[in-house]
C-alpha cells in the first residue's frame, strides 16, 4: 500500500499543515471545524486524518494518525516516519502555504508591481497561487524553509556507535 499523500488536519495542528504543504503534500486545514466534519471529509476524500485528539484518532481508525509530539519539527519527523512518507525534492514548495493550492509558474512580467521592486529586479523565477493570488520566489525565506526541512528530514547520524 502506498504512503498517503493527502491529509486533513485538525485545528490543533495548523503549523504542521503548513510544513506538510511545504513538503508538497495536499494538507487541508480549517481554523474551526468539528471532529465529525473532519472525519467525514477524510473518509469522503480518502485523506489521512492527523490529530492530537486521541478520541478522534480512535474514531478515524486506520485512516487516522495520533500525533504525539508537541514541537512542529518533531511532528514532521513523526508523520514522515510513521506513515513512511518519502517527500521528493521536486515537490518541495510546490503548494501554497496558506491555502494549499498547487502553485503555477508565472512569467516575470506578469508579477511586475505585485512584488517588491528589489525582488523583481533580482529574481527570474516566480510562482503564483491560483487560489489566493499570492506570489512566491526563491528568496531567503524559501532558503530558510528548505534548510529547516532538510535538517528535520535528515536521517539520524551513526555517531552513537563506537
Amino acid at each position: 500500500m502506498a504512503p498517503p499523500d493527502r491529509f486533513v488536519i485538525d485545528t490543533m495542528l495548523g503549523k504542521l499543515a503548513r510544513w506538510l504543504r511545504a513538503l508538497g503534500y495536499d494538507a487541508l486545514y480549517f481554523r474551526a471545524a468539528e471532529d465529525r466534519q473532519l472525519l467525514r471529509l477524510a473518509r469522503a476524500e480518502g485523506r489521512t486524518l492527523l490529530t492530537r485528539d486521541a478520541k478522534l484518532a480512535r474514531l478515524a481508525g486506520s485512516g487516522g494518525l495520533l500525533i504525539r509530539a508537541n514541537e512542529v519539527e518533531v511532528q514532521i519527523a513523526e508523520v514522515v516516519e510513521r506513515l513512511t512518507l518519502a517527500p521528493g525534492r521536486e515537490n518541495l514548495l510546490s503548494r501554497c502555504l496558506e491555502c494549499n493550492t498547487p502553485l503555477e509558474d508565472r512569467p516575470k512580467e506578469t508579477v511586475r508591481g505585485l512584488v517588491p521592486e528589489h525582488v523583481f529586479a533580482t529574481q527570474e523565477r516566480f510562482v503564483g497561487c491560483p487560489g489566493c493570488a499570492r506570489i512566491y520566489w526563491q528568496g531567503s525565506h524559501a532558503d530558510r524553509i528548505l534548510a529547516r526541512l532538510e535538517k528535520v528530514l535528515e536521517p539520524p547520524s551513526d555517531s552513537t556507535r563506537a
